[in-house]
């Protein structure tokens, strides 16, 4: 990919205004909402830019699964207690532009990483996504998430496999 492109965190500089990824929702989020959940501490809000032009963004934040949603062979491992810390990835989206060009795989991999990283300092089972359509839930599946048994195309990846996809080489961990 040209350019001098790298993750960072959403700043001033940014153009949210010309992101499109085809997706409204996810479009409106980045160009009107993703500031305000900064600024009140409700999401982190990456994008992986080359200066102004963004490629791409996802957004994490700590989460709470309840016990009873979670499969009930891992759950009885777990604990009593009702929830269960979890990482959220909230949002993850890449342009149009960048289409098949390996962005939304770049974006996933960081956040697992950060994920990873911060399970370290503040307890995370695992990392939750909700998948946007059957598509989203096979770009998961690939790297190894599990559908939750009880709510349509959440998915969550434990943070043990998320270790193990770092430690056995299957994705760069720096």
């Amino acid at each position: 990919m040209d350019g001098d492109f790298r993750i960072e965190p959403l700043g001033p500089n940014h153009d949210r205004a010309a992101f499109s990824c085809g997706n409204a929702l996810l479009d409106n989020y980045l160009k009107t909402q993703a500031r305000k959940a900064i600024q009140k501490n409700l999401a982190a809000v990456f994008v992986y830019a080359d200066g102004a032009k963004i490629a791409g963004y996802y957004t994490l934040s700590s989460f709470a699964v309840k016990l009873d949603e979670i499969p009930e062979a891992l759950a009885k491992k777990l604990t009593k207690m009702p929830f269960v810390p979890a990482t959220l990835i909230g949002r993850l989206a890449r342009s149009i532009e960048f289409r098949g060009k390996g962005i939304g795989e770049i974006l996933l991999v960081d956040a697992l990483k950060k994920a990873y990283r911060n399970s370290k300092k503040v307890a995370s089972w695992a990392v939750i996504v909700d998948a946007k359509d059957a598509e989203a839930v096979a770009f998961y599946k690939r790297f190894g998430f599990l559908e939750f048994p009880t709510i349509k195309a959440r998915m969550f990846l434990p943070m043990l496999s998320v270790a193990e996809l770092f430690v056995d080489n299957s994705v760069p961990f720096d």
